[in-house]
């Protein structure tokens, strides 16, 4: 009877899925990644907790680096809409499904999908700290069933925290969800740096992306610059964070390139499209090459890069240095 109740929740949330979330077939932007169940050689479930555009840009390349090895690959797309149990209820879908390896785009989709099964092989990427996250036992040695990419470079909170110092502010706001593993380890690593060179910050933490305006307006007179780090549930709604920077002439540093380009100040980061690519690479070893994912290492992104725009700055009533022109890629839009 247990077995049974068991079943049944697992087919009406799989129906919830299927009318709330977002799940199904979709195109990578490369035709020659559409291949039907019955004819690929291969079944990819893709487990992505939300859909905005940097998460999204990294599904592009993970799917491209697929169809560039030459993969007949189908894949099976889903997306959690930023609920923990539609999350877990796809990662059961796919080990129900027999999937021949799971993508895990962030650090939810990746827990949950560990959570399922320690034997089909999981990639993931977005995932900020994938050792405190319990999904690999180091970088070199993953161990298991997992490795993937980080979206954290080493450097990137340390020279994000420098450059607001740098620029004149004294005081850091950071919107968060706390219950995101990722999120807790950038918090904590922010306000060690701030700390060490004496800048203090102002945490306020949301449980969904509605509740991301008025925190934002929160920090109004607390902080004279915002830091937005890559929290999903943030940066799903970071558009209501741009307004509160626009209306109370406030930085919105954020932390990856698609944010700048949505409208954020400035940002140490790389392109999301890359980090996708080089974990489809790992999956390229898995599925063609027949190599076991625990020894394949997990690694890091590559080519930090800062970027600033000069329309945000100005809507922010930022002035921009010559230096910091010199310095940075500069970008424009939003």
């Amino acid at each position: 009877m247990k077995r049974l109740q068991t079943w049944l929740i697992l087919v009406v949330g799989l129906i919830v899925l299927s009318a709330c979330g977002s799940s199904g077939d979709e195109s990578s932007g490369a035709e020659a990644a559409e291949v039907s169940k019955d004819d690929a050689d291969f079944v990819v479930g893709i487990s992505q907790i939300e859909e905005h555009p940097s998460l999204d840009s990294a599904t592009e390349g993970f799917k491209q680096a697929l169809v560039d090895a030459d993969l007949k690959v189908h894949f099976d797309f889903s997306s959690a809409q930023g609920d923990t149990n539609t999350n877990q209820l796809i990662a059961e879908k796919f080990v129900s499904n027999d999937v021949d390896l799971i993508f895990a785009n962030s650090t939810p989709s990746a827990q949950g999908a560990l959570n399922e099964t320690e034997e089909i092989p999981i990639v993931f990427t977005s995932v900020t700290d994938p050792v405190g996250a319990s999904l690999v036992e180091s970088f070199e040695n993953p161990g298991g069933n997992v490795t993937g990419t980080a979206d954290m470079h080493p450097d990137t909170i340390k020279n994000t925290v420098e450059l607001v110092q740098e620029m004149g502010y004294e005081s850091l706001g950071l919107i968060y969800n706390a219950s995101e593993q990722n999120s807790k380890t950038q918090i904590e690593m922010v306000n060690e740096e701030a700390s060490a060179i004496g800048l203090e910050t102002v945490e306020k933490t949301i449980s969904a992306s509605s509740e991301v305006k008025q925190a934002a307006e929160s920090l109004v007179g607390d902080a004279d610059s915002i830091l937005i780090i890559t929290d999903n549930t943030v940066v799903s709604a970071l558009e209501s964070v741009l307004q509160v920077g626009h209306s109370e002439s406030i930085p919105v540093f954020v932390s990856e390139h698609d944010s700048v380009e949505r409208g954020g100040l400035a940002a140490f980061g790389f392109d999301y499209y890359d980090i996708g690519y080089e974990a489809g690479e790992k999956a390229v070893q898995i599925l063609k090459d027949g190599e076991d994912p625990g020894n394949i290492p997990a690694t890091y992104p590559q080519n930090l890069i800062l970027q600033v725009n000069e329309e945000a700055a100005e809507k922010m009533g930022v002035e921009l240095s010559d230096e910091l022109k010199e310095e940075a890629e500069l970008v424009s839009g939003e």
